[in-house]
């Protein structure tokens, strides 16, 4: 029986696990956005000392992990269990850190969507009784993103306003059974949605439907509505995707204008750095919330949060055949003190 299940889309975590540790690596670009005081290492060379941008992406969760690890001085031996995916093929970036980190890993593809995808399944396998120790991570970067999605960044194509900037970062949470909090009370996983968009250059509008359906469900499910939280932010949706999902929510009968931005809009001066639509990809999530809101959390800035990371699950060859966008955005509700 499904006990710790309400509404038809939501769990309610009765041993709600603590985010003991988190860390961040972010490329320079980041870094020089409105939030780069809240990451723990930015970059300066993109390429992280590697031979390939592939290489570097790996290298970046590793070396997250690790930071998170070790903030909590404990050891890779310790972590029961590993839950991290990416936008690479095969998610190498991930299985390949875990090659080297030797702890018990399951890969995951939730594309944008996969830190909160992450952070819910370590959640219960928590709350379960199954674990002490989970770490949740998750990276991306522009250049192998470009290169498996779009194109070679010698070939310089011309990026249309609605496009967005894959983010150079990966993050890492580290969550236990016991600790002070901040603490992860609810999980509302997505459903994937498709409302026909077929443009790679348009994704804040191929993943709005999901998020929003998904904070809808969430409130549904809850009773909660946006004055219970003190922030709600979305993951990848960008200055398109944004607007888009303020306005289905409302079609819901929900107004979360107030308190509601998004990762993506976050993370970049759009007036500055010359990124069009915003930002997007799996390290943008991972690291606005692993850097400047889980610090906001232990501050006391923020006493609860939503947070919904947005994927787009197309693929090169689905987009040659011309398949449209289908859309998937996972939720987390994380509180400062149960």
């Amino acid at each position: 029986m499904a006990v710790k299940k309400i509404g038809t889309q939501t769990i309610k975590l009765k041993n709600p696990p603590s985010i003991l540790e988190t860390a961040t690596i972010t490329g320079s670009k980041e870094g020089e956005g409105p939030l780069g005081q809240y990451f723990d290492v930015i970059l300066s060379d993109d390429l992280y000392g590697e031979e390939s941008w592939e290489k570097a992406e790996s290298k970046m969760t590793r070396e997250a992990v690790k930071l998170a690890i070790n903030k909590a001085n404990l050891h890779p031996d310790n972590i029961d269990y590993m839950f991290s995916g990416d936008l690479l093929n095969q998610i190498i970036s991930s299985s390949f850190a875990a090659r080297e980190l030797q702890i018990p890993f399951f890969g995951l593809y939730g594309a944008c969507s996969t830190m909160t995808e992450s952070l819910s399944l370590s959640s219960m396998i928590i709350d379960g009784g199954y674990a002490d120790y989970v770490i949740a991570a998750t990276s991306s970067h522009f250049a192998s993103a470009e290169r498996q999605y779009r194109f070679p960044l010698e070939y310089g194509g011309q990026r249309p306003p609605t496009s967005q900037w894959t983010v150079t970062g990966a993050g890492a949470a580290l969550l236990s059974s016991s600790g002070n909090g901040p603490y992860i009370t609810y999980v509302t996983t997505g459903r994937v949605m498709d409302f026909g968009v077929k443009d790679a250059n348009n994704m804040g509008a191929a993943m709005a439907p999901a998020a929003a359906d998904t904070i809808l469900r969430h409130f549904k499910d809850t009773g909660f509505n946006p004055n219970d939280y003190d922030i709600i932010i979305t993951g990848d949706l960008g200055k398109v995707g944004k607007e888009l999902a303020v306005e289905l929510v409302k079609k819901g009968g929900y107004d979360i204008s107030n308190i509601y931005t998004d990762c993506g809009v976050e993370i970049f001066d759009l007036s500055e750095q010359d990124v069009h639509s915003g930002a997007s990809g799996c390290g943008c999530s991972a690291v606005v919330f692993c850097g400047y809101l889980y610090k906001q959390l232990k501050a006391g800035r923020f006493k609860r949060i939503l947070l919904i990371s947005t994927g787009a699950l197309l693929s090169p060859t689905s987009s040659q055949q011309g398949e449209s966008i289908p859309g998937i955005a996972h939720a987390v509700a994380i509180e400062r003190s149960v």
